[in-house]
């Protein structure tokens, strides 16, 4: 059988990109993560005991997954298999499955199956890999930017251990931009090529300390985005040129704008919108508006937030605010990107800033849970309808007092069904408008004798 190829050798990276080539060869060289890689942890004694067990790496990019499951690979004594799902299928996986069964078989091998953008897979293609994973034919290290918990069947999270990687500091950034520059260590001659300038060289560019500064703040905590632009930012200038920081906005400008619509940012970012719109801070609900409308978040899935909150937040504290919510979402349907984003944007605006209550929310909320306690009230018999041919017959409407035959148009009639007879499930706000319902409520109740 094909066994697969080596991992190449350092020096082997002359030609590969600059984030390729400063991929830590030890843990030592390591950056971050220093809540994975304490001194005793799970996974820091499984690389250094060469022992690793099945796990999915989840984060951000950048932030070391892939350098992780190769150093997990180097004291393992055991055969390295890398796939990425956005290329492989079942017949890829199955094919390493063999592999490794083959060398678990003939020389008691044991194989690393490292598969990259695992979220990818679908459900069925993940079942394949449930087999070889519970039996131990092979060691699965996965790799993921998405939440693992929404995206990974649970039978194969029940095999796996999850690690979450977080974004890099800015001075871990800053500290691999400086090694880059040979600061700390020298890097291979780039190949050749017209205006190629090879970082480390006796002829690289010069690089500004605010350049430098600047891509560690705006790579996101994404260390290949960091090196990434540094890299074109030198070949920009060629040899011999300055990098500055005009040059490295430049290059930054490149990188794309991270958002997983289906993971982690896109729940915390609605919610983080929703508390700030709820909490009256408009800056901030712009903020976060922005941040999931640059990240291409379904502007409908927004709207609709903004209908909800409109009643659970605001509510009769101010009608008009789901008059406004349901107009944005009506201009969402009908404008569509980038311009409706105006819409969204003036209908948060006037959420953060109206008047806030949730008396209709918690009002509900109490009137859900005695139906759910008591069962389905039974109206009494003068409010039943009486509409159809012999409900008269069955007493149903009668003795029913109308309202509006009152100066007042506010009747005494008991409308509670006996058995809740008492029961107050509507407190209202003293906040907006909510503040002139809540005088005209207590008028009502003591008008009914019920004050």
């Amino acid at each position: 059988m094909e066994e697969p190829a080596a991992a190449p050798d350092r020096a082997d990276l002359a030609g590969q990109p600059l984030a390729a080539r400063m991929r830590p060869a030890s843990l030592g060289e390591f950056v971050g993560q220093e809540h994975l890689l304490a001194r005793g942890s799970a996974l820091r004694a499984a690389i250094e005991d060469g022992r690793p067990h099945s796990m999915i790496l989840y984060g951000p990019p950048g932030t070391g997954k892939t350098t992780l499951a190769r150093l997990l690979a180097v004291n393992a004594r055991a055969a390295f298999e890398e796939e990425s799902a956005v290329n492989a299928g079942r017949a890829e996986v199955r094919a390493v499955i063999d592999r490794a069964r083959h060398r678990l078989q003939t020389s008691g091998e044991r194989t690393i199956f490292f598969l990259d953008e695992i979220h990818r897979f679908n459900k069925a293609q993940q079942d394949t890999l449930l087999p070889a994973v519970e039996d131990g034919t092979v060691v699965l290290l996965g790799a993921t930017t998405e939440n693992p918990y929404f995206e990974v069947i649970s039978a194969l999270l029940s095999r796996c251990r999850i690690y979450e990687l977080r974004s890099l500091d800015e001075e871990h950034v800053l500290a691999l931009l400086r090694r880059a520059l040979g600061a700390e260590r020298g890097l291979a001659q780039a190949p050749g090529g017209a205006g190629r300038a090879a970082m480390g060289s006796t002829d690289a560019p010069r690089v500004d300390d605010d350049a430098l500064e600047f891509l560690a703040a705006r790579s996101a905590g994404d260390a290949r985005t960091a090196l990434s632009a540094l890299e074109l930012a030198a070949e920009t200038v060629g040899e011999g040129g300055a990098v500055t920081l005009r040059v490295a906005e430049d290059a930054l400008q490149r990188s794309a704008i991270l958002y997983d619509k289906g993971g982690d940012l896109h729940y915390d970012l609605i919610s983080a919108w929703i508390k700030s719109t709820r909490g009256s801070d408009p800056d901030a609900s712009l903020l976060y508006l922005a941040a999931m409308v640059e990240g291409g978040e379904d502007p409908r899935f927004i709207a609709r937030r903004m209908v909800v909150l409109a009643s659970e937040d605001i509510g009769n504290a101010d009608p008009r605010a789901l008059e406004v919510a349901v107009s944005a979402a009506h201009a969402v349907e009908h404008v569509g990107m980038p311009e409706c984003a105006l819409n969204l944007a003036q209908a948060a605006v006037y959420l953060a800033l109206a008047p806030k209550s949730n008396a209709s929310y918690e009002g509900i909320k109490r009137a859900r849970a005695w139906v759910r306690e008591h069962g389905t009230p039974e109206p009494p018999a003068a409010l039943r309808s009486a509409a159809y041919p012999g409900a008269k017959k069955l007493g149903r409407g009668l003795d029913y007092d109308y309202p509006h035959s009152h100066p007042d148009g506010v009747s005494e009639q008991e409308l509670m069904p006996a058995e809740a007879v008492g029961e107050r499930f509507l407190e209202l706000s003293e906040h907006g408008e909510e503040a002139a319902l809540r005088e005209r409520l207590e008028q009502i109740r003591r008008a009914r004798g019920r004050g």
